[in-house]
């Protein structure tokens, strides 16, 4: 029976070879490989691996940001950044190198609209998060990329080894979001938005 190969299938493949091997290890010759195809034959459906690799981006971002969104719904202040902190970590853990993508190789996609679109949604769900507490426009921005450094750190620092010490590694990262909801909690009550 004939392969029914698109877009959409290669891309999929992209994202399991790069959860399997590393960011890295997406090239047209792997996914020709695990299909059982000649390498030419992916041309009919994508030009470039550069192309690929950018599709692969913008998958992997819409894959975090449905996650993020479902683990919001419902939920609000404190509860929803807990739940979208730990779905956040979860996602690195469960596809490394779809999240490896997002982080390392986003910036050479960034005049790409679909990417600009998907990057803006999901940045929009934490700003959604955050904005349930009383913060100043400057404060909620200051907010959101504070609550997206924490989580990028951490799950960066831990996929590379570090964290090697007996506490346990999620105890420190609920710690570090625990702490950080505390400073948002404090920030609402001194922010200009409440003068």
């Amino acid at each position: 029976m004939r392969l029914k190969l698109n877009i959409q299938r290669i891309i999929e493949m992209a994202a399991a070879i790069a959860d399997e091997k590393g960011f890295d290890a997406v090239t047209l010759t792997a996914i020709a490989e695990n299909f059982g195809i000649k390498k030419p034959s992916l041309y009919n459906h994508i030009e470039s691996l550069d192309e690929l690799r950018c599709e692969l981006v913008i998958f992997a971002s819409m894959q975090l940001k449905e996650k993020l969104a479902a683990a919001a719904i419902g939920k609000s202040k404190k509860d929803a950044i807990l739940e979208i902190a730990i779905v956040y970590r979860q996602f690195s853990h469960e596809h490394p190198g779809q999240y490896q993508s997002i982080m390392s190789s986003a910036w050479e996609y960034k005049e790409s609209p679909r990417f600009k679109a998907v990057t803006k949604e999901l940045m929009g769900i934490l700003r959604t998060v955050l904005s349930h507490y009383d913060l100043h426009d400057d404060d909620l921005t200051h907010a959101v990329r504070g609550l997206r450094s924490i989580m990028h750190g951490f799950v960066s620092l831990e996929a590379s080894g570090w964290f090697t010490k007996p506490a346990g590694r999620e105890d420190s990262y609920l710690q570090l979001i625990h702490t950080f909801i505390s400073g948002v909690e404090i920030l609402e009550h001194t922010s200009p938005a409440k003068k």
